[in-house]
């Protein structure tokens, strides 16, 4: 099985496409740019699914999904972002995309979502799709209690196990049974992909 991963964020890409490696056994090329990833189809293609990102250089939004589509109609692309909105992901199914993915899903779910597009099939979360565009929630925020989301903010700030616990002014192995948990209900491995999900997810 084959990917292209297009997006910007090195650290958001090189971290997906290890996940996709490693998880997955799935080939997993990478691009930072609208115009290369179409370099890669046109030297390296076709692949099973292509993902482009969709606020990177390039993409204007959901032209760049459209113009993509058009140039390359029998090759299958999907949508990436932590920030577009159940309408955008409407809109991208409409045109034909193979499906569209949050940033914000755990690290197994993404993968999946990955494996079942290449397969052929179209894929959409349904907590996504289906939540209430006037009461927005935060899949992230969702999963973790007060405690939790205060441990994970701690993270994404760069701060130590023994800063965090000063700053909560709990014990330091309190903190540390909180980011195992954390670790568990967001699917990432360690400190620095857990605050990569949350970043993209927008929760801080």
């Amino acid at each position: 099985m084959k990917v292209l991963l297009a997006d910007d964020h090195e650290l958001v890409r090189d971290t997906l496409a290890m996940f996709l490696d490693v998880e997955a056994g799935i080939v997993t090329e990478v691009a930072g740019t609208l115009e290369e990833a179409q370099q890669k189809l046109r030297d390296d293609g076709p692949f099973d699914l292509v993902i482009l990102d969709f606020n990177m250089p390039g993409m204007n939004g959901l032209e760049g999904l459209r113009a993509a589509i058009a140039s390359c109609a029998t090759q299958r692309f999907a949508l990436i972002s932590g920030e577009a909105s159940r309408s955008v992901a409407e809109q991208a199914l409409a045109m034909g995309a193979a499906g569209f993915i949050p940033k914000s899903l755990p690290a197994k779910s993404l993968v999946n979502a990955v494996k079942f597009m290449a397969m052929g099939e179209r894929y959409a979360p349904i907590e996504f799709m289906t939540a209430g565009d006037a009461e927005p929630t935060n899949v992230l925020s969702e999963q973790l209690t007060k405690r939790e989301l205060q441990v994970l903010r701690g993270l994404t700030e760069g701060k130590t196990n023994k800063q965090i616990a000063r700053d909560l002014d709990v014990q330091e192995p309190t903190v540390k049974l909180h980011i195992r948990n954390t670790y568990r209900k967001i699917g990432a491995p360690n400190r620095t992909v857990a605050a990569l999900l949350a970043r993209e997810a927008g929760l801080f």
